[in-house]
């Protein structure tokens, strides 16, 4: 009993560092931007502001500044490790065509269940290199501190008392119950969905021991979610309401044979990962 209290103890520590440490960012920026829109929507200060703040956020949490005590074990679970040319080809690559299988995942989970569509603010009377600035820099933000909180953190923390397969399981899932968006979706399909998703830079962070090669892929698919895939949701007819047409079974096909294909590539990165390790010199 006292050893599943603390393991126990153990996923509800990562579990509010993570969320911390990734969610709060996101809401500091929030306010932001909803300041910057409506005082001087033509100078994008709330955007230099941000990249500020999360230049500060990395230094500290990857052992900068006082206090020196913390300085190395803040390092450690930062995780941003530089890792092998063809380590970071592969972990591209295999992150790559995951976010192609998950984008026919979600498409075919739309034609089950209604989606409420484009998750941004309306911004009709926004400059346009206002709005680009304000979408791009959302889409970097919570990449950054959900990679930093809970494949950064999060991860080391229940390294502690987990084997390497159940951390990549409970991180996966300590990313599936988080807030995401678009908001509305029911709540079952959605948090499989983004297990996926949080499998998917769960086993690239296990493999590469870094959450560097994490951060574009995890940067391009939110930007891709969020100006392609989820703002034509509402326009997807529902099996329930007509027949499959012929782009339900592409998306199947997308989704089938894009997964296959990123297995592969996991099993390429760790192989390679595998043999740079063994020839490094000792």
């Amino acid at each position: 009993m006292p050893e599943i209290a603390r393991r126990f103890g153990t996923i509800v520590r990562a579990t509010a560092v993570a969320f911390v440490i990734a969610l709060a960012p996101q809401g500091v920026w929030s306010a932001l931007i909803l300041a910057n829109i409506k005082v001087s929507p033509r100078v994008p200060w709330a955007v230099v502001l941000m990249a500020g703040l999360l230049w500060a956020m990395w230094r500290y949490l990857g052992g900068a500044f006082p206090p020196r005590r913390t300085s190395k074990s803040r390092r450690l679970h930062l995780r941003a490790v530089r890792v092998p040319r063809e380590v970071l080809v592969w972990a591209f690559v295999a992150g790559g065509l995951s976010i192609i299988a998950l984008t026919g995942y979600w498409i075919v989970l739309a034609q089950f269940v209604r989606m409420p569509g484009s998750v941004l603010p309306s911004m009709a009377n926004v400059p346009r290199s206002m709005a680009v600035l304000a979408v791009v820099t959302g889409a970097a933000i919570s990449p950054i501190c959900e990679q930093i909180g809970i494949w950064g953190y999060g991860h080391v923390i229940l390294s502690r008392d987990f084997r390497r397969l159940s951390v990549i399981v409970l991180s996966a899932l300590i990313f599936a119950v988080g807030p995401h968006p678009p908001f509305g979706v029911p709540l079952l399909p959605k948090i499989a969905f983004f297990f996926l998703v949080g499998l998917t830079f769960a086993v690239t962070a296990a493999l590469t021991g870094s959450i560097l090669p994490n951060l574009p892929v995890h940067m391009l698919g939110l930007l891709t979610f969020f100006t392609i895939v989820w703002p034509n949701d509402p326009l997807r007819p529902l099996l329930r309401e007509s027949d499959p047409d012929l782009w339900f079974f592409v998306h199947v096909a997308q989704s089938v044979l894009f997964t296959v294909l990123a297995l592969w590539a996991f099993r390429r990165l760790s192989e390679v990962r595998s043999l740079k390790v063994v020839l490094a010199p000792g």
